[in-house]
Order: C-alpha cells, then structure tokens, then sequence
C-alpha cells in the first residue's frame, strides 16, 4: 500500500501544530536547565541549537522544531541596567520576529530561599505582564518534609514565606500599601530529588497543568507535543485524531462497501495514522525505511483489519457498515497510537515489522469494543 498519505498527514499536522515557545527567567543557579530537562527532556532542551538574538536573551529551538525556549537574563545583582527596561527592549525584538517565534507563557524562576521578590522582580513581572503575557512563578528547588503522623508533605519555611508574600505582597512591608504584582500562578516545583532532608522530586505535573491552562489557545497542542513528561497529555491529542476519523470512517459507510474494496477506507486510517504519529514527535521517514512503512500501512489500515473484524463481530455479513467501518477505524488508531508510544518511549525494537504487526495489532476485544461504541453512538442519533 502507498504510505503517502500518511507521510502527508504527518507533515500536514506537524506543520498545523507549529511550536511552542516558552519564555524563561532566572538567575544562575537557580535551576532553568534541571526544569527544562524535565519538563522537555533532556534530548531536546539540553541540545537544541542556541542562538543569540540580542543582549540579554537567547533563542534555542530543539532538533524537531517543535519547542522553542527564549533564556532572559535574570537581574544580577551590580548590574547597571534597569531590568524592566532590557525586557521591554527584548520583548520588542521578539514581537518583530517571525510568527512561529513569539512567546506563548513565561516562567519566572526564583529560588525557593528567597522570602521574597526584590522590586527588579517585580519590574519585570510587571514589564512581561504588560504585554499581555501570563506569567507564571516558578520557586525552584523547594525542600519539603514529610509529617509522619499525618503522612503529608509540608515545605521549608523559606518556601512559605515567598508563598505568604505572594498570596498578600500589598501586606508585606507590614504598610499594607498596594502592589501591582500581576502573576498569573505560583508553582512549587523540585525538578530533581532534593537530597535526604530536602524530599523527592515535586510539582512538575502541576506546572504541566498550569503551563497549558495559560498557554494561549493556538499554542496548546504544540504544548502537548513539546512536552515529554505527560504521556496522557499526548494520548488526549491523538485520540481527537482518532475520534475525526473514525466520524469520517462512518461517514464514508453511510452506504456499506464490500469487503472486498476494504481499501476504500485506507486514506481516511492513514490520515490519522500521520496525524498521531506527529503528537508524538515520530519522522517516519527516519524510524522506518520505505518498504516497511508499506507494509506497517498495508497491516494497520488494509484487509487485514477486515480479516480480524471478522473473527470477532458477530452477524457482520459480506459488507462493511458504517458501525464496522467506525470500529476499523478506531481499534486500527489505538493500536497505531500504542506503537508510536513505545516508539516515543524507547520501549521497542524495530528490526522487525511482522513482530511489530503481532505486537500492536488491534486486539478482537478492541475492535468489539469499538464495533459496540460506533454501533451505541448511531442508535443514539
């Protein structure tokens, strides 16, 4: 079978997807490179190619170009630049670059011994925030404890004490005078184990959340992909892939097609098998030479699915119906989206496309069981 339109649809997706670019503020020491690799993997924020753009930032876009990460100085102390007025300066510079460059949330990292943000800080939070950028306070390397009588973890007391500051920073100086502090979220975050007396790793799923919940719409699927912490988050992405094609499958069945011309359906499984195949970052083109990508898409969306689906689908007949087209369609992009997840994940080998086949083929219970939702859906109409 030709991969084509699979090949297209995976270009297509990666394309519409676009990137995702984070915005990161810190001062040495205070631990971007532990959050980045965590959150993004080492592979991809450790080895992207950096670019200077101008004083003060840089731009560094991963192999992929999927994620794009802008690295802002942070204020050192003797510095004889007003802080505020470099990121305005910096910001200016992005906002004339190209589309596919510009900043979807920002991270201001502080270190959780701070007790609280300095008025540079504050001036450019306040500079990010003013062109209309959600900022989002990260406190880096945060030590908790654990109380053993109630099994809960509770933070340093520096942690705290930026915590009670930035919950009320009009009350801080102990004057109660108003503070224009626009931060969109604080997270607490350890990206790697703090040590004996300092607890494990902690808060990068809630900065996951967080990211994604203040990223811009049209940013947010390139969210999903850049990541590598979540895989639920990709699954979320390739199973709306699934879910279009499997309403196009029943669509395209509305007048039942002969087994025989099984094919027919090909363009529409193809399709979405390129569409996940970008959630999750996978060049088919690197992964699998071109005749075992013929022969991956002959398996996953040729008559080899009708010869299982006839196994298991009770009263099926000689045609396919748009209840088994959906159910094709469906158990033939979960087992696509498994393999590319052990793909992602490092989890298999790919020396042997029959095995592959054997591996990940849909199961007769998943395509009963997606025969059973497409047949319920169109009852229910």
């Amino acid at each position: 079978m030709d991969p084509t339109p699979l090949l297209d649809a995976a270009r297509t997706e990666r394309e519409r997807i676009g990137r995702f670019n984070l915005a990161i503020v810190g001062g040495t020491g205070v631990g971007k490179s532990s959050l980045l690799n965590a959150i993004f993997g080492e592979d991809r924020a450790e080895t992207g190619v950096g670019m200077p753009v101008t004083k003060g930032i840089t731009y560094h876009v991963d192999e992929a170009h999927a994620l794009g990460i802008w690295d802002f100085e942070g204020f050192e102390i003797g510095s004889q630049v007003d802080p505020a007025q470099r990121i305005r300066q910096n910001l200016q510079t992005i906002a004339a670059g190209p589309p596919e460059q510009q900043i979807a949330v920002v991270w201001y990292c502080v270190l959780s011994t701070s007790s609280r943000l300095t008025q540079p800080d504050i001036d450019m939070i306040r500079a990010f925030a003013a062109d209309g950028l959600h900022v989002i306070v990260v406190l880096t390397k945060v030590a908790r404890v654990k109380n053993h009588l109630t099994n809960k973890w509770t933070v340093s007391d520096d942690a705290a004490k930026m915590l009670a500051f930035l919950a009320d920073p009009d009350g801080a100086d102990g004057r109660g005078e108003p503070l224009d502090l626009p931060v969109a979220a604080t997270v607490l975050t350890a990206a790697v184990d703090q040590g004996k007396f300092g607890g494990p790793q902690h808060g990068l799923a809630e900065l996951l959340t967080t990211t994604l919940d203040l990223s811009r719409d049209s940013a947010q699927d390139a969210f999903r992909v850049a990541q590598q912490l979540s895989l639920p988050m990709k699954r979320e992405l390739a199973r709306r892939a699934i879910r279009t094609a499997v309403a196009s499958s029943v669509t395209a069945a509305m007048v039942p097609i002969p087994f025989a011309d099984a094919v027919a359906l090909a363009p529409i499984q193809l399709g979405m098998m390129g569409k996940i195949s970008a959630v999750y970052g996978i060049d088919l083109k690197v992964v699998f030479s071109a005749q075992a990508l013929a022969q991956l898409a002959t398996q996953f969306a040729g008559r080899a699915l009708v010869r299982s689906a006839l196994k298991v689908i009770p009263g099926i007949g000689s045609v396919i119906n748009a209840s088994v087209a959906g159910a094709l369609t469906g158990a033939s992009g979960e087992a696509w989206m498994r393999l590319c997840e052990a793909i992602h994940t490092g989890a298999i080998q790919l020396d042997n496309i029959e095995r592959l086949w054997r591996e990940y083929e849909p199961s007769a219970m998943q395509i009963l069981t997606e025969f059973l939702k497409t047949k319920g859906r169109s009852a229910s109409r």
